[in-house]
């Protein structure tokens, strides 16, 4: 493999991942809000980063297993997931 589609995939992998560990942080935070009393997220954050991060997870894997152009497709494929995540319940 190429350098550069090294490179692309860790760089789009971490994406994914990080995602994920977003996801499992805002589940963690409706867990303790509920135990606690205090508000969390609503239902749109606790359905919206799961669907976000196995989306990103799944087209990550295609871009881990394919090469060349499918692959780099994939991995914009996960940036565009990860982009319109964080504008829907971040930034908005």
């Amino acid at each position: 493999m190429k350098e550069r589609g090294r490179w692309w995939r860790g760089f789009t992998g971490s994406i994914a991942a990080g995602l994920a560990v977003l996801a499992v942080g805002v589940l963690g935070e409706a867990v303790v809000g509920s135990a606690t009393g205090a508000p969390g997220p609503g239902l749109f954050l606790l359905i919206g980063h799961p669907v976000a991060a196995v989306a990103a997870l799944l087209v990550q894997r295609q871009a881990d297993r394919r090469n060349g152009t499918v692959a780099g497709v994939a991995g914009i494929g996960v940036l565009v997931i990860a982009f319109v995540a964080l504008t829907l319940f971040w930034w908005a």
